[in-house]
Formats: structure tokens, C-alpha cells, sequence
């Protein structure tokens, strides 16, 4: 709005506005708006949704035990808070008239809504279960089909359906039709991944920092035709303008640490984990990095996998690979204490995020 209303009218006349034509400065103006406003509203928005939440999250009884004992009634759908902030930071700064500014949004707000429906239920019926699977699996699909449509509608570029394989030039697959199963699979994968991941106080919050400035590193590269050359990857006009929606996300991410730092005053719940899990798949696809993705997001990767292995290894052998899955619960019930399974996890996940950066590089 601020970069459509003001920046445009008034840049021609007095010139210290041309510093806003740069996405670099923007992105930063973007982060600051979004992590102050997380800060200095924060504790009101507790105060605030503690008066419909008497009993706070319900948590899961076969939790751990000092979850039972230390967490209850926390209140929950912080995400709220995170998602305002990040769309009026992006609304502010960012250039409204970019369709992938503006679907990244839209599917932002959209898993949002399906998150904040699952918190609300769990909230108000006090059961942890909250909207079964296959409707949260269903209302995902249908998002990202709608999404990845429009997309592809808006969007003028001969690789669109196409998916780059990393570590070699020029190697691409045309997926035609299947680009949008693809779609799906990558999006609703990313959004319950994240879900998951989000079990320990600021366990999550960690990865999805350092994933999103890698992919904001990413979409300004990929959006520069000189750097994108020159690093052999996929051109895509206008994917810069995401910079602005991804640091707009890092601002808000790094103001709701404040809050959700051990011990948390305030979960993300479902409303915060599933969209920005459904919009990070989201933009990995647009940027054509969603193999990079696996290896950024690679802490998002192993908690869904221990989830996975535990549930084969079960049915199967009627044994568990793990003493509790997801992987993170398995490391508490060896001793480790909380915050520091949750700080070797973000270390984690700065290396992943270097690695997965170095791979952009290596081809």
C-alpha cells in the first residue's frame, strides 16, 4: 500500500522516496514493522484471547508428563498474531499489483483459516483431537489446487510446470498435468510438517526463521535476471517481490521468540504451524527450489519421517523405532531437557540452511 499509494506519487517529486524502488530496503522496513508490531502488542494479545480461553490448549495425554504438568493451560492460535502482522508488514511495503506477492498471501491466510479452525475446536471442546485428518488433508488439497491454479493462469513463463533438479545444469522435468499432484503434494506436505514440528517451546520458530530467509535469499536471486544467470537458475520475473512477504515473516516470527521463548506465554497452535508450513511449499514451488526445500526445511523432513518410520515400524512389528514420536519427544524421554533439544535443533537447522544455500550455488 505504502510502496503502491505513496512511493509511486510521490518519488518523482521529492527523491529520497527512490530509495523505496529497492527490495532490499523494503524487505528490511518490512522485517522492522512486523517484529515491532509482535513486541508491542504481544502481551496484549495474551491478556486479550486468556479471557476466551480459560483452560488455555488442552495438551495430548500421552505426552510427555512434564507437558501435563507444565504447560497446561497456556493459551493457543498466537498464530493469529503472527499472520496479522506479517500480512500488514507485506500489504505496507510490498508491490500489490505482483499476483506472486499476492497468492503467497492468500495462501498464507488460507491454511491459515483451516488452522484456526482446528485451534478453535480444540479450544472450545478442551479436546486435543481438534478437526479430523482427512478434512484438515481435504481443505489443504483444495487450497493448493486453487492456488496453484491461479498461478499458473496469472503467470506468463515457459517453465512453469516444470520441476530443477539440484546439483546439475539444465537438468529439469516438464511434469505437465501432474505439476499440479506435485503442487498439492509439496504444499499439504509442507504445512503438516511444520504442524508437527511446532511440540516444543520455540522448537519451531527456529527453522522456520532460517527458512525463510533462505528462500528469501532465493527469491531475490531468481528474480534477478543477471544473478539467476549466472547462477544457472530458473529466471522468474517478479518472485523478488516474496522477499517482502518472507521478511515480513521473519520480523513477526522473531517478535512472537519473545513470547513463545521457554517458557511460552503463548503456543502458535495449528493457526501459525499450518500456514506457514502451506506457504513456505507454496513459494519453494514458485521459485522451482523444491528439492533445495527438502534440504533447508530438512528439520521439518525428519520429524515427519520419525512419525512415519514409528507408525510403519509399529504396524508392522508391533515394535517402536523411538520412545516417542515425534522425534523431539524422543530425545526428552532420554533426559535431554527442553530447551536444549530445542537449541541443537535450530543449530540444525543453520547448517541445513547453509547447506541447502551452497546447493543453489553448486550445479
Amino acid at each position: 500500500m505504502f510502496y503502491n499509494l505513496i512511493y509511486k506519487q510521490l518519488s518523482s517529486s521529492l527523491s529520497c522516496f527512490n530509495v523505496f524502488q529497492y527490495v532490499t530496503v523494503r524487505s528490511m522496513c518490512a522485517f522492522l514493522v512486523a517484529f515491532f508490531a509482535m513486541v508491542l502488542t504481544g502481551s496484549k494479545f495474551i491478556n486479550f484471547i486468556k479471557k476466551f480461553q480459560k483452560n488455555g490448549q488442552p495438551i495430548r495425554d500421552d505426552g510427555p508428563q512434564n507437558h501435563i504438568d507444565t504447560k497446561q493451560g497456556t493459551p493457543t492460535m498466537g498464530g493469529l498474531l503472527i499472520i496479522s502482522a506479517t500480512i500488514i508488514s507485506s500489504v505496507l511495503f510490498g508491490d500489490l499489483t505482483n499476483e506472486k506477492l499476492i497468492l503467497s498471501l492468500l495462501v498464507f491466510a488460507s491454511f491459515g483459516m483451516i488452522g484456526a479452525f482446528d485451534d478453535y475446536k480444540k479450544v472450545s471442546k478442551q479436546d486435543y483431537h481438534g478437526l479430523s485428518g482427512k478434512k484438515k488433508l481435504i481443505m489443504q488439497s483444495l487450497i493448493s489446487v486453487a492456488c496453484v491454479l491461479v498461478f499458473i493462469k496469472l503467470t506468463d513463463q515457459p517453465n512453469i510446470t516444470k520441476v530443477f533438479i539440484p546439483l546439475f545444469k539444465n537438468f529439469e522435468i516438464d511434469l505437465g498435468v501432474l505439476f499440479l499432484v506435485w503442487s498439492v503434494f509439496v504444499m499439504v506436505g509442507s504445512s503438516n510438517a511444520v504442524n508437527l514440528t511446532d511440540g516444543l517451546d520455540g522448537l519451531v520458530i527456529g527453522p522456520v526463521i532460517t527458512t525463510s530467509i533462505s528462500f528469501a535469499i532465493i527469491s531475490y536471486l531468481a528474480g534477478n535476471v543477471i544473478f539467476s544467470d549466472y547462477l544457472h537458475m530458473a529466471y522468474i520475473p517478479g518472485l523478488e517481490e516474496v522477499c517482502i512477504f518472507l521478511s515480513s515473516l521473519v520480523g513477526a516470527s522473531l517478535g512472537f521468540m519473545w513470547f513463545n521463548a521457554p517458557p511460552a506465554k503463548i503456543f502458535m497452535g495449528d493457526t501459525g504451524s499450518v500456514a506457514i508450513g502451506g506457504v513456505l511449499g507454496f513459494i519453494s514451488i514458485i521459485s522451482k527450489h523444491e528439492f533445495i526445500y527438502v534440504v533447508i526445511g530438512g528439520i521439518f523432513v525428519i520429524e515427519t519421517l520419525s512419525v512415519i518410520v514409528q507408525v510403519m515400524s509399529y504396524k508392522l512389528t508391533k515394535k517402536r523405532v523411538f520412545l516417542m514420536a515425534p522425534i523431539h519427544h524422543h530425545f526428552e524421554k532420554k533426559g535431554l531437557a527442553e530447551s536444549t533439544v530445542v537449541f541443537r535443533f535450530w543449530i540444525i537447522s543453520i547448517v541445513l540452511a547453509i547447506v541447502g544455500l551452497a546447493l543453489v550455488k553448486v550445479r
